[in-house]
């Protein structure tokens, strides 16, 4: 087994939990499965990870930023602010699409965490994340594109999460790609509607 940072290490026992809790569920993946999934000794695992509390916050973590980054690809400007909001939810929503049982996984681990005892501030933990993305991606279109926003950037942000999350489930649950398009373009006027270009 070839001798890698830490940091890398952790990265790769990491997305090897992602792969073991989307296949076989947050309960049942153990850390000798997930050592597996990665082809490392259990012992690896142990050195990278102090407890299950800490890769569960790594696999919240990994995961947002795996979509985010996809995000802030698309949120470039564009000629209207209609068309750069519809851009950004378009990557978000074809990530979704492309990687369901990661997203599913999401709530499992929310659940998950919710239930355990000691582990419920990691589900807080994991909404804060999403509110602190949208604030970035706002203050990130706010420079760029010089908007004003017509309410605060904290209420827009934790809104956003909000429906996004629960337009997330609602996919998951109903599926229905062809109406997707009509949904997304409503949510961009929407969004839209609460911003205005300075």
């Amino acid at each position: 087994m070839a001798r890698l940072p830490s940091a890398e290490r952790r990265r790769q026992l990491t997305e090897a939990a992602i792969r073991a809790m989307a296949r076989d569920g947050v309960p049942r993946t153990t850390t000798r499965s997930i050592a597996a999934e990665a082809g490392v000794s259990l012992s690896v695992f142990h050195y990278c990870f102090d407890s299950k509390q800490e890769l569960i916050e790594s696999v919240i973590t990994t995961i947002t930023g795996h979509y985010v980054t996809v995000v802030k690809q698309a949120l470039r400007p564009r000629a209207t602010l209609e068309e750069t909001v519809r851009a950004g939810f378009q990557a978000y929503w074809d990530h979704v699409r492309a990687h369901p049982d990661e997203h599913m996984l999401t709530y499992e681990l929310t659940q998950y965490a919710l239930r355990q005892p000691g582990f419920h501030h990691l589900a807080r933990r994991q909404y804060e994340l999403y509110a602190e993305t949208y604030n970035e991606l706002i203050d990130r279109l706010r420079e760029t594109m010089g908007l004003r926003l017509r309410v605060p950037a904290p209420v827009l942000a934790r809104y956003l999460a909000a429906m996004t999350d629960g337009l997330t489930l609602n996919y998951l649950v109903l599926g229905d790609d062809a109406a997707w398009e009509g949904i997304l373009d409503t949510v961009t006027a929407h969004v839209a509607g609460l911003v205005r270009e300075l």
